[in-house]
């Protein structure tokens, strides 16, 4: 409901616009996250932070998470300071790739916070105070670049898009974490494909026609100004038309016809 709510209320609180190809990509997006969601395969269940902690140590999960913060390096320090006033992607890119690292936290933070209660030494273990410390650091991120975001672009446009590529990163890091996709069937797998497909055409028409004037009620008039294709006409016609006028420039060459 974030998608559809933040569009409303920045309507009418913020006076921003949103046109009816905006509206068309916020709800795709949500139909793509929402069959991307049902095809996702069950949560494997981690009970304890030894368990959590041996996944976390997987080289597949490993070379997943250094690839993303290799990313999120490259978004922060090279490309936020040149396009980050201009691209809306820049900024929400770093918001969902860190994102990856604050909802592994906050799943490892859930199973510490259950053997805590259950009168388990979870704060003796050393996994504990990392989640802490990563998901603290990456929640601060995450605050800081969309507050930006926010400052600088349409507040209806900020919030579609981060929540489908936050969605899509969140759901591809639980994959690769719990190793979902070992009992995801045929059909589950098209599905998410097809999901994740409708996602990123919504996403494009946010970005590609935000500019646009576009609604119901000017739709016939926009698309009944379209400028006709100009008439290409051959130089037969052209030396026709000059020599049937009846007067013909002084400055322009008179142009006789020869017929045999």
């Amino acid at each position: 409901l974030s998608v559809p709510c933040s569009a409303i209320l920045s309507s009418y609180l913020l006076g921003e616009r949103l046109n009816l190809l905006g509206k068309l990509g916020c709800l795709l997006s949500l139909v793509g996250s929402t069959v991307m969601v049902i095809h996702a395969p069950e949560d494997e269940e981690v009970t304890t932070l030894e368990e959590m902690t041996s996944k976390l140590k997987e080289p597949g999960f490993l070379a997943y998470a250094a690839i993303l913060l290799a990313l999120c390096l490259l978004l922060i320090f090279y490309l936020a300071p040149r396009y980050g006033q201009s691209n809306i992607l820049i900024y929400l890119s770093i918001c969902s790739v860190i994102g990856a690292f604050s909802v592994s936290s906050v799943k490892g933070l859930g199973i510490a916070i259950k053997g805590f209660f259950a009168g388990q030494p979870v704060l003796q273990h050393p996994l504990t105070w990392i989640l802490v410390i990563t998901l603290v650091a990456s929640i601060t991120t995450q605050i800081n670049y969309l507050n930006k975001s926010l400052d600088i672009f349409n507040t209806s446009l900020v919030f579609p898009i981060y929540y489908v590529l936050f969605t899509t990163i969140v759901i591809t890091t639980s994959i690769i974490l719990f190793k979902e996709w070992v009992t995801m069937t045929v059909i589950d797998i098209i599905g998410t494909v097809c999901g994740f497909l409708t996602i990123i055409l919504g996403v494009f028409l946010l970005h590609a026609f935000k500019d646009m004037d576009v609604s119901l009620g000017n739709l016939p008039q926009v698309l009944q100004n379209e400028q006709p294709a100009p008439v290409t006409r051959d130089d037969k016609n052209i030396l026709i038309e000059v020599d049937n006028s009846s007067i013909a420039p002084e400055d322009k060459p008179k142009v006789f016809m020869l017929y045999t």
